[in-house]
């Protein structure tokens, strides 16, 4: 390789080139001192871990706690022997059995002791468990299926109110009968009943 000089030939610029080009120098991929940031994040298998481990500590709850054992009778009378069964699955089955009669006894001499969401006892507020699900219902719009595919449904024939995915359907929904409409509402459970 030649000396760099001031004179410009063939040989000196390749040199220069040579003692500027960057390919030789090793680059890492990032910076030693690199962290990721702090994730704010979860990724699916983090939120499903999470629900999880929430929906088994408050299993354990349920079943360590005082309220699902059933409270025994005021007369001082006993549960006869007979009525605990050896298999646990039974006995879970009766244990929860019993629960839900209390609640439900509870619930209609309105003595419920919980708190409502204005903050005072003895409102009537159902219990969310796995033997009693009550939901409010649900705000979304009901969705829509073509009543002749199954698909998804865009449009609404307004003669007949059958539900249909596209215009070839439409087409089909067109040469339907009176008797194939109301069949096909019945099977949605929109027909009219004439009586």
């Amino acid at each position: 390789m030649a000396p760099i000089t001031t004179a410009s030939n063939d040989e000196t610029h390749q040199a220069l080139l040579d003692k500027l080009d960057l390919f030789p120098i090793p680059k890492p991929f990032r910076n030693p001192h690199w962290k990721p940031p702090q994730r704010r994040n979860k990724n699916l298998r983090q939120i499903l871990a999470d629900a999880q481990r929430a929906q088994t500590s408050l299993l354990n709850t349920q079943q360590n706690s005082g309220a699902s054992t059933p409270i025994p009778p005021s007369d001082g009378t006993q549960t006869p022997p007979s009525s605990l069964h050896p298999n646990p699955a039974q006995a879970s089955q009766d244990l929860s059995r019993a629960v839900l009669e209390k609640n439900t006894k509870q619930l209609h001499n309105g003595n419920t002791g919980l708190l409502t969401p204005g903050g005072a006892t003895g409102g009537v507020v159902p219990s969310v468990t796995y033997n009693s699900i009550a939901a409010a219902p649900s705000l979304k719009p009901k969705r829509k299926y073509c009543d002749i595919t199954g698909l998804p449904a865009a449009y609404t024939d307004p003669k007949s109110g059958l539900f249909y995915y596209n215009a070839e359907i439409y087409g089909v929904v067109k040469g339907l009968s009176t008797t194939q409409v109301q069949e096909y509402l019945a099977a949605r459970g929109a027909n009219t009943v004439l009586k």
